[in-house]
């Protein structure tokens, strides 16, 4: 599920909160799993079943290509028999292998009964499609369920107990998408889910009518599912549901892949995008992808400074509060606002922002904000996103700097304009090399809202560096508390990297 490489503007909702954002390319979860004794496949026999299937669905692997657990980064994978060109097909896949609701043997009750599955998610059909083919004896798709890891062992945060996962993911964003997700999966369970399959009790066998079975679907299809882009001139519809592409899911994932899934009327092809040595795994790619996003959704994350996608997010009401604290340093009731709403703080100690300067300030800063609400630039949950090399977010950020740092006089006059509309040339660039030229003022405001984005997480950068140059200690760590590691220490990099550019 592909989390768009530039984050909505006012909102950072999490993936299940919104119409199906699966993934482009092969999701696949590592596990730690170890490969058996050498010359030896632990479960060689699930691998030839699936092979046999592919032979008789029309699945054409490429005899330059070998599916195993052995010389791949985790799990099941994909590996070159022998070199690999750009271009050379790896592996087709017949549309007709694919695993969707208008492919399961439920199809046609899914078609008729498709308004009463509605969700946020977009997810419920193949959900109930997956549910069914598990439990049926005679499934076609046995083999390929085969090759899925154990529900029970995967690796999202969403499986992690609650203490265990705002230790180590404090501050990164991830608890609170985990949250999200968690509440949406239940409602979506009890609202449609479990009532549909009560309804149909002799489709769904008891076995299957569970939150904890439901919620490890909703974990796999996260990590696994794929989601057809549309045509240029589709844009406009509503994102095509999600499906699993046997094959294509058991390929791993890297920020610098080496394949790519290409679709057309018939096939969906698997194609190399670089050279591949004899004996290199083969990778396709989930998008531009940050290691939040990863540990969230597929459960991993690529250790520094392998992933070039990654992202640090800077939450918007950090800058409103840094430059609230900036307009009232001496202020003595004012406190953190992450949450509050400023209107009603006004209300409640109107008293405080009358008769001096400084509180003339505070009450144009809160106009200010208003203003930048209203342009749909800023919002209570929204984030903005910072790269390695650029600023995701950089019309959002750039207008809000300017916005929450010009004088009285040049704001009134800009809001004027706004008002009528008129389009607002910037005349600078929010690139990562030009922020050391920035004003002095949007300096100011950027570095402090770094600090306090800082300040959210359990451990300094110093810890984080002293854990991973420690080859022994890092060893030591559990799969979780390195992974969680990676994707604070990315962060955290590319926040110090603006606190040195805005000194």
């Amino acid at each position: 599920m592909a989390a768009p490489a530039k984050r909505a503007r006012v909102s950072d909702a999490s993936p299940l909160a919104a119409p199906c954002p699966v993934p482009r390319a092969a999701a696949r979860v590592p596990l730690p799993l170890p490969a058996g004794p050498s010359g030896h496949e632990p479960e060689s026999d699930a691998v030839a079943g699936f092979l046999r299937w592919c032979t008789r669905v029309g699945l054409e692997l490429s005899p330059k290509v070998l599916v195993s657990r052995q010389g791949t980064v985790a799990g099941y994978g994909m590996v070159a028999r022998e070199s690999v060109q750009p271009g050379e097909l790896l592996f087709a896949v017949p549309r007709s292998a694919l695993l969707s609701p208008h492919t399961c043997s439920i199809s046609d009750l899914l078609e008729r009964e498709r308004g009463a599955l509605q969700s946020l998610s977009g997810w419920v059909p193949l959900l109930l499609a997956l549910l069914h083919e598990l439990q049926a004896p005679a499934s076609p798709w046995s083999p390929y369920f085969a090759l899925w890891p154990e529900l029970g062992r995967l690796e999202h945060p969403m499986f992690w107990p609650e203490e265990e996962r705002l230790r180590l993911l404090k501050g990164t964003g991830v608890p609170e998408a985990v949250e999200k997700d968690l509440v949406n999966i239940r409602s979506e369970y009890y609202s449609i889910v479990l009532p549909f399959m009560e309804a149909h009790s002799d489709l769904f066998s008891p076995t299957v009518r569970s939150l904890e079975l439901y919620r490890q679907l909703v974990a796999l299809v996260m990590a696994y599912s794929f989601q057809e882009p549309l045509e240029e001139e589709e844009d406009e519809k509503e994102p095509n549901s999600p499906l699993m592409v046997p094959a294509a899911d058991i390929l791993n994932h890297i920020a610098n892949h080496n394949a790519n899934l290409e679709y057309s009327a018939e096939y969906l092809r698997m194609v190399a995008t670089q050279p591949i040595l004899k004996g290199h795994e083969i990778f396709n790619t989930y998008g531009q992808m940050a290691n939040w996003q990863l540990i969230h959704m597929y459960g991993f994350a690529e250790p520094y400074p392998n992933n070039t996608d990654d992202t640090a997010d800077i939450q918007m009401v950090a800058v409103r509060e840094a430059a609230l604290q900036g307009a009232c340093a001496h202020s003595r009731f004012w406190g953190p606002l992450w949450r509050a709403s400023l209107l009603e703080l006004m209300s409640a100690h109107f008293h405080y922002f009358t008769g001096t300067e400084d509180e003339t300030e505070r009450l144009l800063l809160c106009e200010r904000w208003d203003f930048l609400c209203k342009q749909e630039l800023v919002g209570e949950e929204g984030a903005f996103v910072i790269g390695r090399e650029e600023v995701l977010t950089e019309e959002e950020l750039a207008t809000t700097l300017k916005v929450l740092c010009m004088p009285a006089e040049e704001f009134r006059d800009y809001k004027e304009r706004a008002g009528w509309g008129e389009e607002e040339t910037e005349d600078g660039s929010l690139a990562i090399t030009n922020i050391p030229k920035l004003q002095e003022s949007w300096k100011r405001l950027l570095r402090d809202s770094v600090l306090l984005t800082l300040q959210t997480y359990a451990t300094d950068l110093k810890t984080e560096q002293d854990l991973l140059s420690n080859k022994e200690v890092y060893a030591k760590l559990s799969w979780r508390e390195q992974q969680a590691l990676q994707v604070r220490y990315g962060q955290k990099m590319i926040l110090h990297r603006l606190l040195e550019l805005t000194s």
